[in-house]
């Protein structure tokens, strides 16, 4: 049985439904040839195949290499890219088949925070009219004085002060604009945003202080994450649940804790692997996993498992198809043919 299938029996059951289901998604980009009369040649396969669900009220923290999908998986909950196939619901509606129309209100509840905080606001706007803008898009007010107070409200609620409104992006520190992000994703009242590794390009005191608003306002407004990042500790710290991925899948779910403390995948043993404990003893003493080769290309995925060329206990059987998703222990799902208990795959 499937994640997503797994999820829908689950609810079927008395479980909460969750408020996005990912089911079998792929995003592929084609690649042409020719000047006059262009030709498609090839596929870069950005996200292949991918499902996974997120219940209200949680985080979940998706990680894994650069140019993994993490980001274009995010960008297609959205429709910011029309995914090639599968289905992606949010409260049990397929917003992959809206009309545009129907996605501009459908996007009053989804938002984003990009992963720039300058090259995602508009250098010729101050911060009043980057954070005010959905406000008249969406016609959320009534008036002048209306607009104004609500543009202060969601300034202060980020940490910033109403006077700073008439300020332009250059006039503010990276942390601050990505607060202005933060508060125009919130404008909007939505449930549910996409973080896009909204701390990486922030200093580490700062990114601590981005992390504890985005809990606070989570508590506050009941908001749902998908948070993409590449610091493991980061994702540790928000997330409620982790799903790894690579080279386009999905190759394992679970508890934060649960996926720490027992890695099952051997890609996520080697992520694991890299990140620093700050305790110097245990940090000599335990095992570094080096992955051995390069990250094979999208265009051209190796057969069977995309991670079999690179992984370490991998063999002949790794070679004949990619593992789906099984739940080897209650709420821990892995794709790996490698792992025990497992089951049969079936060669």
């Amino acid at each position: 049985m499937s994640l997503a299938e797994n999820t829908i029996e689950a609810t079927r059951d008395g479980v909460e439904t969750p408020l996005l289901e990912v089911t079998n998604l792929k995003m592929y980009f084609p690649v042409t040839s020719g000047i006059v009369f262009q030709r498609k040649v090839a596929d870069v396969k950005a996200v292949d195949n991918v499902s996974f669900t997120i219940n209200k009220g949680e985080t979940l923290g998706l990680v894994g290499e650069s140019g993994c999908g993490k980001t274009t998986t995010g960008r297609c909950l959205l429709q910011l890219y029309k995914p090639t196939e599968g289905e992606v619901k949010f409260n049990g509606q397929d917003v992959t088949k809206l009309s545009n129309s129907d996605m501009r209100q459908m996007r009053r509840e989804m938002q984003v925070i990009f992963q720039d905080p300058y090259g995602s606001l508009n250098p010729r706007m101050t911060c009043g009219d980057i954070v005010g803008e959905p406000l008249k898009v969406h016609k959320l007010t009534n008036s002048k004085g209306e607009y104004r107070d609500r543009v202060s409200e969601l300034l202060t609620t980020v940490g910033l002060s109403t006077y700073m409104s008439d300020r332009y992006p250059h006039e503010f520190s990276g942390g601050q604009r990505q607060r202005i992000g933060i508060a125009r994703a919130l404008a909007v009242n939505p449930s549910f945003i996409v973080c896009d590794e909204p701390v990486s390009a922030l200093d580490v005191s700062i990114q601590a202080q981005v992390i504890n608003l985005l809990e606070d306002l989570q508590q506050e407004f009941g908001l749902t994450y998908l948070f993409i990042a590449h610091d493991l500790s980061v994702v540790k710290h928000i997330s409620d649940r982790i799903a790894v991925m690579y080279l386009g899948h999905i190759v394992e779910v679970a508890d934060r804790n649960e996926l720490y403390d027992n890695p099952l995948h051997p890609y996520t043993r080697a992520l694991l692997s890299a990140v620093p404990i700050p305790d110097p003893v245990m940090e000599a003493d335990r095992e570094r996993i080096i992955l051995t080769g390069d990250v094979p290309s999208p265009m051209s995925p190796p057969d069977g498992c995309v991670f079999h060329t690179r992984c370490p206990v991998g063999d002949d059987d790794c070679e004949i198809e990619m593992p789906e998703l099984r739940e080897v222990t209650p709420g821990h799902w892995v794709a790996c043919i490698k792992v025990e208990g497992y089951g049969d795959p079936g060669f």
